[in-house]
């Protein structure tokens, strides 16, 4: 492929599979990330030692970073995954998603669109969003049209960034992809996220946290089926076009839990206390349910997501038992202590 990208957050949990698709497919990658709490350090990485891949420890809205990267480097273009993620942390320390979401994001799509006025820049520039911004939606499940309603201080920052774009496109000329996708899960997902929580609490036979009456819906993709339409958008998708990816797997939360429960107990005959489950108070706004459309995809760019949830969630669980390095490496950064409750 000999193509040269800048990921930004290409050490988060998505942007360490994306990269890791990427180079299997002959890609040259820099990683733009300042290494959060939840990034993945490159010591538990395949990809770190290969001469497609280099890893640039900075803020996006480092300028004089930005600037070299683009001018001493022919880039084809730039994946923007770099926000703060988890909805739990944005309520207890909304200030700081706002910074880190907003402004700096701000800072580093003004730059580029600096060097694309130029001509120094030249490549796509793809956004990497969310379905949160949709808000909750039970019925007609949302396209690319539909109002942006976020509900939490993370999907607030997340929507700003797509109207930041939209903006720009209006005001600068400035060309843009923006990617909505639905909840994500895989390996080297954080374990303060949904999923590694079931699993870790049923590894460790300790209670699994539901919110609520645990009847919240969600929409689930195996990290890898997004990687792959992520870089079938950077190829063929149409500039100042919003795709959504969806995979239409559909499922309360307290029927994930007992997928997983079964998964444990049919692949690996494990047993379980009886209140395997603890509800516990719902955070403040929490959505109650993400329906998202994703035709245009599947239609304009012959996507469909490959990995059922029965076999994605076998995989990660897999993945989890083999990786206890990652394991513990977590814990000194989060103690499983409850967030979003401020």
């Amino acid at each position: 492929m000999n193509k040269k990208i800048i990921v930004t957050g290409g050490s988060g949990f998505i942007g360490s599979n994306l990269i890791y698709n990427l180079i299997k497919k002959k890609y040259s990658i820099l990683n733009l990330d300042y290494l959060n709490y939840a990034s993945v350090p490159d010591k538990f990485k395949l990809f770190v030692n290969s001469k497609n891949y280099r890893l640039y420890k900075y803020n996006i809205n480092n300028k004089l970073i930005v600037q070299n990267l683009l001018k001493k480097n022919k880039i084809d273009g730039i994946i923007n995954l770099a926000s703060l993620s988890h909805v739990d942390r944005s309520i207890n320390t909304p200030e700081k998603f706002i910074l880190q979401n907003i402004s700096t994001n701000l800072s580093f799509i003004d730059e580029v669109n600096f060097y694309k006025k130029r001509n120094i820049f030249n490549g796509k520039f793809i956004n990497i969003s969310t379905d949160e911004v949709y808000g909750s939606i039970d019925k007609i499940a949302s396209d690319e049209n539909f109002p942006l309603i976020p509900n939490s201080p993370y999907s607030a920052s997340k929507a700003s960034v797509d109207h930041i774009l939209r903006a720009y496109n209006q005001t600068y000329d400035f060309p843009f992809i923006n990617i909505r996708c639905c909840n994500n899960y895989g390996p080297f997902q954080f374990p303060e996220k949904f999923i590694p929580t079931i699993i870790l609490n049923l590894l460790n036979n300790d209670q699994v946290p539901l919110y609520g009456n645990g009847l919240n819906k969600r929409e689930w993709i195996h990290v890898n089926d997004f990687a792959e339409a992520i870089e079938l958008i950077f190829r063929k998708g149409k500039i100042n076009n919003i795709y959504n990816v969806g995979s239409g797997q559909r499922f309360t939360n307290i029927l994930l839990v007992n997928i997983i429960k079964k998964i444990f107990e049919d692949k690996y005959n494990k047993k379980f206390r009886r209140d395997f489950i603890k509800f516990v108070k719902d955070r403040p706004g929490h959505d109650h349910s993400y329906k998202i459309n994703s035709k245009k995809i599947r239609k304009n760019l012959n996507w469909k997501n490959k990995i059922s949830l029965k076999t994605g969630l076998e995989q990660t669980i897999h993945w989890y038992l083999n990786n206890s390095r990652w394991i513990e490496y977590t814990k000194k950064k989060y103690k499983g202590e409850r967030l979003g409750n401020k």
